[in-house]
Formats: structure tokens, sequence, C-alpha cells
């Protein structure tokens, strides 16, 4: 078991029971007391999980939000599958908008080369594709939020105002098909909202971390979810729900 997987295995086991022993996760992850010691004061580092004096607690992902750096040293493997098969989508002559995020960011930067346009509330994203020639590119202006490298505020989502891309791809903290797209900030809800009302489909970048999750506050429901790119260790369960609810759901796999 490689640690991305050993890792993600401690997560699913802590929020399962809400808390766990060290001596339990040997068991259960089948790995050593300093495997796991690291592993935990990692995950606890990330904010994944609460660690302390040999015990593990799960952490409430409704109000948590994970800095642009945090998220970037997470599932970042799986990000770049999602990313080029969401690129796949794409054709010369596309407009699309792009939200802000790790797994956005990687999208963008699959892009080059293409003869489009983007419009996007991300500076990352703006950066990523500013020495592209072949792209047309609009960034919103407004309150730049450091955290996570976006613009957000009015000003942003009345620079959405009026498009019609026939996509907007968005992330999210989390992803439940009970509520769709989820974040633990209103002002990022709005201007998520912008950008999905701007856009023909809507299509989620969620990585496996995220399936199943929910944070504070919907930005875009199942039911405005027209496609959803995940990756092979996504919860089965919450894949063929979204399936059921009518999402086209894919899975991209690195094998």
């Amino acid at each position: 078991m490689g640690k991305a997987e050993r890792q993600q295995r401690i997560i699913e086991v802590v929020q399962q029971r809400g808390e766990a022993r060290l001596v339990d996760l040997e068991a259960d992850v089948l790995a050593s007391e300093v495997t796991l010691r690291r592993d935990l004061r990692e995950l606890a580092s990330l904010g994944r999980i609460s660690y302390t004096r040999g015990v593990a607690r799960a952490r409430t992902r409704h109000t948590l939000e994970p800095t642009f750096h945090e998220k970037s040293r997470i599932a970042m493997t799986e990000k770049v599958l999602i990313a080029r098969a969401a690129a796949e989508l794409v054709m010369d002559g596309d407009a699309v908008i792009i939200g802000g995020g790790t797994t956005t960011l990687e999208f963008a930067t699959q892009l080059v080369g293409m003869h489009i346009q983007v419009w996007t509330n991300s500076l990352l994203v703006a950066d990523a594709l500013a020495d592209a020639s072949t792209v047309d590119l609009h960034l919103a202006g407004g309150e730049v939020r450091g955290t996570t490298r976006a613009v957000v505020g009015s000003r942003a989502e009345r620079f959405f105002t009026g498009l019609r891309a026939p996509f907007a791809f968005l992330s999210g903290n989390g992803f439940t098909v009970e509520r769709g797209l989820t974040t633990p900030n209103a002002r990022v809800a709005e201007i998520d909202r912008a950008m999905a009302a701007s856009a023909a489909e809507v299509v989620a970048l969620v990585d496996h971390t995220k399936m199943g999750v929910e944070s504070l506050i919907t930005t875009v429901p199942t039911s405005h979810v027209s496609r959803l790119i995940t990756d092979d260790r996504a919860s089965n369960i919450v894949v063929e729900r979204g399936r059921r609810a009518g999402i086209a759901v894919d899975v991209v796999s690195g094998t």
C-alpha cells in the first residue's frame, strides 16, 4: 500500500468511527507504528484530521477551508489525470469559464496551444495562460483572497454577467449527491454561482478526497452539474448515486 492510499485509508477509518487509537489503526491500515505516527502528524498538519496523544479524531469540513498551498499537496497525481480528461472536452473556438482551485489550475495548463477564450477569477489560472498566444484571456477584477489566489466580490460576479460559455469548469471543497458542490466560504459560493450561471454546462472536477464530503454552503446543486470527473479512488457508492441523479460521471485511472 502506497503512502497516498494508506493516508486515504486512515482518513476513511477515522471518519467512519469519529476517532481511532493508534493501536487500532495498525490493524486496520496494516502499517507500522512509526509509519502511522508520521502519517497522522502529516494529515493533522493538513487539517484532514486532529491527532493528539495517540488518538486521531475526525474534523468537520463544513467550515474548514485549506489554503491553496495545503490543497496543492493532496492527490496531485489524480488531479493531473482529471485535468487531462477535462481538457478533452474543449475544442478550438470554445469559450470556457474556469474557477479557482488546484485541479482547475492543472486543467488550465492543459489548454496551452488551443485557440480558445478563457474567462476566470483565478490569478493562478491567468498566470498559467498569460503567455499562451492562442488563448484570449479574461481575468475578473475585485477582491483577491490570498488563501485561494482567486478574485471574489460583486465586481467579480458582474464580470461574468451576460456570458453564455459552453462550459464552466469548477471545483470545490466537497461534493455530495444530496447537495452538489460545496464550499465553507460565502464569497466563494457567490462567485462560483455566477460562473455556473454563465455556462451552458457545469463540469465539476472533484478528486476522490472530496467525493462524499460536504461543506457549509452549496455553490452548484447536483441538478446543475452536467458532468463530474473524478479518479478511480473515489467512492463507488457516490459515483453510482451521481449517475442515477443524471450526472455524466467520468472516472479516470492512471493505469
